[in-house]
């Protein structure tokens, strides 16, 4: 394990992205294949409890440092409080042993020693947490309390990843972003399958990696599009609010992937049993959205949500949210990779194949017809009304790439709604704003109380945020756990992209993609927005 813990020191310690590729790739060329498949999936976001039992919760290893560092429980949650990262506490909570015993490999650890624990007597998991913790040097004792806490946060995307491991095997980066799609299980075969020249049966089941846009600054209004270049070398469609997902039909059979790597299965069959009538075998690029016969414009993102939560909706939710794909891109036909294609001609072949369908459950997403920037500009105006985010911007004459590559796909949302909350409670943030209070709490007044209506956690600059920790540790009125609450003197500028009603909150609305927009330093609290004007927003 001494090799991933020093790859994570290298990783944390690090700020430049070659800095941080160059040590991945050194890590890969030199780990045993074991190692390598669990460091991977540790640093593509895997988690050891994810879908076993927990090895142990926070209570229970607060509990068992009290024990073994002989510090009073008071002074263990006041370090924990001031240094903000649970597995750090621990590690630094005891000394070094005076010798180290053997190494063992990464694989060895998690396989043997931490996996089988899960489900156990506590007294089983405490003896072999606390066993650990008496013989592992500091380094390899953080990464231990990573593991046990699920936080192994380091400043690497996955994208990183794949490029270290396409920079060490030659192997091109959409093919492994590929293959690393949806659920797998970290082993030696999966590696070599990973890292494999030759195409596989498996890759002709997977999905294919997004293409994302980038943001279009959508305060710059006609004047940022224009610097695109001319309007007709554009196509324009709009930007829907529902779940980006690629429709995949092979051999007859159906899959519906979303953007999060998830196989949605079960749970929008009228979606299935539409993909399961097209004339040929293909992958579609979409969007899924909660959309009512008959009507006009999409419903709320809200209803569409009810749908996800449940694997085999009933027929009254299936009726009160019946789903749709409006298709925007066609990346495969007839088994045939059409990535590398213009837009354009995957539009024209898209449209053909939707066309032969004649089912609504799967349309073609239409496109916006503007003579300039100036009118297309106007068309995004009226966008909220349609009940859509603004419009997306693409090149006719780009290819289907990987991940967000800036030039050739352009997000223009509209302006957000927005209103003055006060803060009301803060807690600490994650990574490296682990020690700080970033993640905040923010109310509208309904009548003389302020209800929470909104949490929001980026907007700050680091001189903002700064100041802002200082004063809430300073006039913290009362803690519940991790959670302080503090005096409601501070207004904030918070920006959304939408309002709609829900019963699940206590404020009876739920906004979608709150931030922070500014701190409104001019306006005390007494002026801040009330809970009726947001209802009125809702839909």
């Amino acid at each position: 394990m001494k090799r991933f813990a020093a790859l994570y020191r290298e990783l944390d310690r690090s700020t430049g992205t070659a800095d941080k590729r160059a040590a991945l790739v050194a890590y890969f060329r030199e780990a045993p294949v074991e190692d390598a498949a669990w460091a991977l999936w540790l640093l593509s976001g895997g988690k050891l409890a994810a879908s076993r039992a927990r090895i142990a919760n926070s209570r229970e290893l607060r509990a068992w440092i009290v024990a073994e560092s002989g510090q009073s429980e008071w002074l263990v949650e006041d370090c924990y409080d001031h240094v903000g990262d649970l597995a750090e506490t621990l590690a630094l909570l005891l000394d070094d042993p005076p010798a180290e015993d053997a190494d063992r490999p990464l694989h060895v650890w998690i396989e043997r020693e931490l996996l089988p624990l899960a489900g156990a007597d506590e007294a089983l998991r405490r003896d072999a947490v606390v066993r650990a913790w008496r013989t592992l040097g500091f380094d390899q004792r953080l990464l231990f309390n990573k593991l046990l806490t699920g936080a192994l946060r380091v400043g690497v995307s996955q994208r990183l990843v794949q490029q270290a491991l396409a920079e060490m095997s030659g192997i091109d980066i959409a093919r492994i972003a590929q293959r690393m799609l949806g659920a797998w299980t970290p082993s030696p075969r999966f590696m070599r399958d990973l890292l494999t020249v030759e195409e596989l049966p498996g890759d002709r089941q997977q999905p294919y990696p997004f293409f994302l846009a980038s943001p279009l600054e959508p305060a710059d209004g006609a004047e940022a599009a224009a610097r695109l270049g001319e309007v007709g070398d554009w196509l324009l469609e709009w930007k829907w609010d529902g779940i980006r997902l690629q429709l995949i039909r092979r051999g007859g059979e159906v899959a519906l992937w979303s953007r999060g790597e998830e196989r949605l299965d079960g749970r929008f069959p009228e979606i299935e049993a539409a993909a399961g009538a097209l004339a040929r075998d293909c992958v579609i690029d979409g969007e899924l959205l909660a959309w009512g016969d008959g009507d006009d414009r999409p419903l709320p993102f809200t209803a569409l949500q009810k749908r996800i939560q449940r694997r085999k909706p009933g027929f009254k939710l299936l009726a009160e949210a019946p789903a749709r794909v409006l298709a925007y891109d066609l990346l495969e036909l007839d088994g045939a990779d059409l990535r590398a294609w213009p837009l354009q001609q995957r539009r024209e072949s898209l449209a053909a194949l939707v066309h032969e369908l004649a089912d609504t459950r799967i349309a073609l997403s239409p496109l916006v017809e503007a003579r300039d920037w100036t009118e297309a500009a106007r068309s995004r105006e009226d966008a909220r009304e349609r009940g859509v985010e603004g419009l997306m911007l693409k090149r006719r004459d780009s290819v289907y790439q990987v991940g967000r590559r800036r030039g050739d796909w352009w997000k223009w949302k509209i302006e957000p709604l927005t209103i003055d909350a006060v803060l009301l409670y803060a807690q600490s943030g994650h990574g490296r704003r682990s020690t700080l209070f970033t993640d905040y709490t923010f109310g509208l007044w309904d009548g003389e109380a302020l209800v929470p209506v909104a949490k929001a956690y980026s907007g700050l600059d680091d001189r903002e945020i700064l100041e802002l920790d200082r004063w809430i540790r300073a006039h913290t009125l009362e803690r519940f756990g991790p959670v302080r609450s503090v005096p409601a003197l501070h207004v904030f500028e918070l920006g959304f992209e939408a309002v709609n009603r829900s019963s699940r909150h206590k404020s009876g609305i739920a906004v979608r993609f709150p931030r922070i927009l500014r701190w409104r330093r001019d306006k005390p609290a007494a002026e801040a927005d009330r809970l009726d004007a947001l209802k009125a927003l809702a839909r």
